[in-house]
Order: C-alpha cells, then structure tokens, then sequence
C-alpha cells in the first residue's frame, strides 16, 4: 500500500529531520558555529581533494571552527569509493569525541558523511550530527540514501531517515568556485531528480510535486542564464534553491527507487567512469520520452509545459514527448554530453548495462525499450 496516490488524490508527506537551511552569500562564515549542536561539539571534515588544494574553502571552514575542529579527509573522489570510505570512517570512529560530521562539496563527499554516520551509528547506536556546505547541484543533501562504489566498480549505498543532514549552508560565495561544467552538469542532474519525483507514483502531491515544477522551471532558466554568463550571488543562490526544491521534499516514505534515468545513470556512472551529472544528461530527455507512451507518468509530465512557457494540446503523450525534446535540447544549449563519444564504453556493454537499469533479463518488454535507448547514446 502506498502513502500517496494521483486517483483520487490524497497522500501524506512524512518530513525529514532537516532543522535549518540557510541561503545566500557568506551563510557560512555567518552561521556554522551556532548550527554546532552544542558548545563542545567536535566537527569532522568530509571532502574532495580538489577543493582542499584548490580552493580556499575547506581552509576557511576549519578555521571558522578552531578548537571544535576534529580533523578533516580530502580524499573522497568521485562516485565515493569505498576504499576511501573505509580509510575515513576509521580516522572518525578513532576519535570518540567527534559528533558531527560537516560534508564540503558535492555528492560524493556528501553521501560519504552519510555513509559515515550509518557506520557510526551500526557501532555507536548513535548517528552523527551532520552539517551539509553543498558547492554543487547535485542535490545529495536533501537525501535519506547514502550511495558509494564497491571495489568491483558498482555502485551501492545505505539509507536511513537520520542521514538526511540536519542542516544546509548554501554559500553563494562557495558555489563561485565550482567548475562551469561542474554546476552545469549537477544541474542537469537537479533536472532529473525534479522531473522523476514528479511522475514517480508514490510522490505526494504536497509538496513534492508542486516543488517540482517550480524547481524543473527555475533550473531551465537559471542554467540558460548562467551559460551565457550571468553568475552573480542572486543567480548562483536561484540555482541552488532550485536544486533544494528537486528533491528536498521527497521525504522519507517515497517507495522504491526514483525512477529510470536514475537507474540507467547508476548502471553507465561508477562502472565506467561518468559522471552523474553528465549521465542524466545522457538519459533524462530519452526516458522522459520514453515514459510519454504511459498514460500515468505523461499526466504529470505534461503539467511542466506551462511553467516552460508552452500550452497543452490536450493529447498528453505527444506533450510530454514534447517536455522530452526541450529536456534535449537543453543538454546541447549548456554544451554538455549528449552520447557516449568521449567515454571510454564499449557496445557490447549495452546488455549489462540495460540489465542493471532494469534489473531484467533480455526479451522483458521494458528490457527491449531501454536496450533501444542505451544503443542510441553511441
């Protein structure tokens, strides 16, 4: 039984434990101290190398916390690997007076805090306090799941309502330091999340789907605007609340998984090297036309349609194949990946991945569906 259905429409949200998320320049400067859940808290820093020695940022926040700083790891690389998982979580779990974890970055640092502090909590009984300072748009923050690699390449998580961090610090001034591809990429990735939370079947209509809506509207303009060099604190903010509104109120009784082009970026994303931002700028467009001919997810698609400046023609699956076209067409506007051309995967792969999209052996009819979709990425 579900908590939420469209027909008839009637639902619950169940809330997440987020207690605080600020915006705007210089939250963290301002805020973090008094976001410590006490005086005495000890703070673990969790971040990628490349903010740590390129960036001034990690530098800023240890110091920002002084005597409450307990140590920081800038070795997360990307899709989280659990080898670098592990070397952490031991480097917390040595220190007993540590009870918060402040995650720098994007989602692999992020969802490597979360993973901490379910690690934490399987010894402990005890998760920590975690503090997010997301720099990208990829949304990790707002998420009870936990996601890392396995040494076979594969990715794999956690999830429990107590890793949705208990505050965000969006920085505008942070934000000005990521790589334009970067931002770009992860907010395609928002894109994705918004666009499948609004035709998942279980998603209660409030507030996740109207946040949707505005959030998928907000991030096809403020990418546009950012592209073509509008990069101000109010621009970079706009984006970053967009990225919120994707999926901070999924909350914590969602059934299942997101949806497809999630799951056809899990299966193209750790195993060979891309990035999640650039895959759901391989599949969004593609699944969202996909999920066209399915008279329930084109119901919902087609509500984006106004917020897009365009009008309903009453026939819902040409319309929402319509939202699958502009999704495209976005993808080539920011100049970002649309086929596999610069990644190093082989056709004959296209079988294992479209059995970890769909979790189906050949001659199933989504199977044959989104074998013809992957074929079309080379």
């Amino acid at each position: 039984m579900t908590d939420a259905t469209s027909h008839p429409l009637s639902g619950l949200w169940a809330t997440t434990q987020l207690s605080k998320l600020y915006y705007g320049p210089s939250t963290v400067p301002k805020h973090l101290l008094d976001c410590l859940p006490s005086k005495s808290s000890k703070a673990f820093i969790i971040t990628g190398n490349s903010l740590a020695t390129k960036t001034p940022l990690v530098k800023q926040v240890e110091e920002l916390l002084a005597a409450q700083h307990a140590g920081t790891f800038s070795n997360i690389g990307e899709h989280a690997p659990v080898a670098q998982l592990d070397e952490a979580t031991d480097l917390v779990q040595k220190d007993a007076s540590i009870d918060t974890v402040v995650s720098i970055g994007g989602g692999s640092p992020i969802d490597s805090a979360k993973a901490i502090s379910y690690r934490v909590h399987e010894k402990s009984g005890k998760f920590l306090f975690h503090i997010a300072i997301p720099t990208t748009l990829s949304a990790s923050e707002c998420t009870m799941m936990a996601g890392f690699t396995q040494s076979d390449g594969v990715k794999t998580g956690v999830r429990a309502a107590y890793l949705v961090p208990s505050v965000v610090l969006y920085d505008a001034s942070f934000a000005s330091h990521t790589p334009e591809r970067l931002w770009l990429s992860t907010g395609m990735r928002a894109l994705d999340h918004a666009i499948e939370l609004l035709y998942h079947p279980t998603a209660p209509e409030m507030p996740a789907r109207w946040t949707c809506l505005q959030a998928a509207a907000s991030l096809f303009e403020g990418l546009r605007a950012y592209k073509a060099g509008k990069r101000d604190e109010d621009t970079l903010t706009k984006l970053q609340l967009a990225a919120f509104a994707s999926l901070g109120f999924l909350g914590t009784n969602l059934k299942g998984g997101l949806g497809l082009s999630h799951g056809l970026g899990y299966a193209l994303g750790s195993p060979y090297g891309i990035p999640h931002g650039i895959t759901s700028c391989l599949t969004l467009g593609h699944v969202v036309k996909l999920k066209a001919a399915e008279p329930s997810a084109a119901e919902q698609i087609v509500r984006l349609l106004p917020f897009l400046g365009e009008s309903r023609t009453g026939d819902d699956e040409k319309d929402a194949e319509k939202v699958g076209e502009r999704i495209l067409e976005l993808v080539k506007a920011l100049g970002l990946d649309h086929d596999l051309r610069n990644y190093e995967v082989d056709k004959g792969q296209i079988p294992v991945i479209t059995k970890r999209a769909t979790g189906q052996e050949e001659g199933g009819e989504l199977y044959g569906k989104v074998e013809k979709l992957v074929e079309g990425l080379f």
